[in-house]
């Protein structure tokens, strides 16, 4: 009997032991602006000759290769995200090739839909499908000012584990192109079509946890971004990383690439979001120096191929189950 009591204990020792390493188990949402990744080849309707083997940017197979290659150093970088956003990806294909080319084959799978941009620059979710069950999905479509050219949707996905549901949201607004405030009622269009969603989303379900991400290409106090953080918190700051940025211009730091959560994923109740975990990765191997400034190493400088990263580093938050 003296036994039998010994050996139950320790079995309901082990089994307690297991269950709090598993409810304390910490992982990672990331976000990451790939910088082009287009495949080699040429798609009908698409403006993508740029990134063709016989263009004058030569992108060929073996590029592309170590385009994936380098994208999984980064996720690897990142902790291999249970949740990770990307821009400037050409198609779902492409992020495919990220996954099947690293360590999460057996266990992510995409979300993506065609955008109506006429380079094909699409955004795309990855998620962990052993940890994570996909509920819905979706895109955010929105026209630009004076007929404008379109640009790239909002893309989203409602995940669930367990009992906590999670909006994830996937931006790049419209560049700069043009300058700053030219360009600004773009953006302004794409943030009031994101808020009215985390609006609606949130009116019917306020314990929705929204985590909201992208390149948004505004700064932390430009109107359109603080459209969503007076919604949103905003979790990447000056204090996220070295730079005090994610991208580099003319010499300066700042932050293009944002992740926001709702004030109900920063509740320690299920699956919560570590408060101040927000990080811009910036390793030495996602940088190099450029007439005397520190910038992110980026895979093209003009029609010369670098052999790098991205123009933009990569950003992360922390999530606790």
């Amino acid at each position: 009997m003296y036994k039998f009591i010994v050996s139950l204990l320790i079995l309901l020792f082990t089994v307690y032991a297991d269950f709090a390493c598993f409810a304390q188990k910490t992982k990672t949402i990331a976000f990451y602006n790939v910088e082009n990744l287009f495949d080699t080849l040429d798609t009908p309707g698409k403006n993508d000759s740029e990134y063709l083997p016989q263009a004058e940017k030569k992108w060929n197979s073996k590029r592309y290769l170590k385009k994936l290659e380098r994208i999984n150093e980064v996720l690897k970088l990142a902790q291999n995200p249970i949740i990770a956003g990307f821009c400037e990806i050409e198609n779902k294909a492409v992020v495919e090739d990220i996954i099947n080319h690293g360590p999460l084959k057996s266990t992510h799978v995409v979300v993506h839909f065609e955008s109506m941009d006429q380079r094909g620059i699409d955004n795309a979710i990855i998620y962990d499908r052993k940890l994570l069950s996909l509920n819905e999905k979706g895109i955010i479509r929105f026209a630009m000012p004076n007929n404008g050219r379109p640009t790239r949707d909002i893309i989203w996905a409602k995940l669930s584990a367990g009992k906590d549901e999670i909006m994830v949201m996937v931006n790049h607004w419209p560049s700069r192109s043009g300058g700053q405030i030219e360009s600004e009622p773009k953006r302004l269009v794409a943030a009031v079509a994101a808020k009215s969603f985390i609006d609606s989303v949130q009116n019917a379900d306020p314990r929705l946890k929204i985590v909201f991400m992208g390149d948004l290409n505004d700064y932390p106090d430009n109107m359109s971004t603080m459209m969503v953080s007076s919604v949103l918190e905003p979790m990447i700051t000056t204090k996220s990383g070295k730079f005090k940025g994610t991208h580099n211009y003319r010499g300066n730091w700042h932050i293009l690439d944002h992740i926001m959560v709702s004030s109900s994923f920063l509740k320690k109740k299920g699956i919560h979001v570590k408060k101040n975990s927000g990080k811009i990765y910036s390793p030495e191997f996602l940088l190099s120096t450029y007439k005397g400034n520190i910038v992110p190493y980026r895979t093209y400088g003009g029609r010369k191929y670098l052999d790098g990263y991205s123009d933009h580093l990569p950003i992360s938050i922390e999530i606790e189950f």
